[in-house]
């Protein structure tokens, strides 16, 4: 139930398109082209399942498992909260 301002659904459909968002974010990180056949970063080979199974794909598992941990999202919220378009 929505108060205020904000029409009944207004907190799902702001949860819907922050979720919406963040697949699209994650979709276009996704490697596209043709696949290294040596990881570009330690020089292991990749296997062929891996290519095959991810286009352009650059790196081991290993290489891109931490390549992936250290990776950081910004964590804002740009579309904003009822609350903060107030003030």
């Amino acid at each position: 139930m929505a108060g205020g301002w904000a029409r009944d659904g207004a907190v799902q459909d702001q949860i819907d398109d922050t979720v919406s968002d963040a697949v699209s974010a994650a979709r276009a990180r996704l490697p596209v082209g043709e696949s290294e056949r040596w990881c570009v970063e330690c020089g292991e080979e990749i296997p062929e399942k891996r290519r095959a199974a991810l286009p352009g794909v650059k790196r081991c598992i290993a290489c891109q498992s931490g390549r992936d941990a250290s990776a950081r999202s910004s964590g804002i919220n740009r579309r904003g909260s009822k609350d903060s378009q107030l003030r």
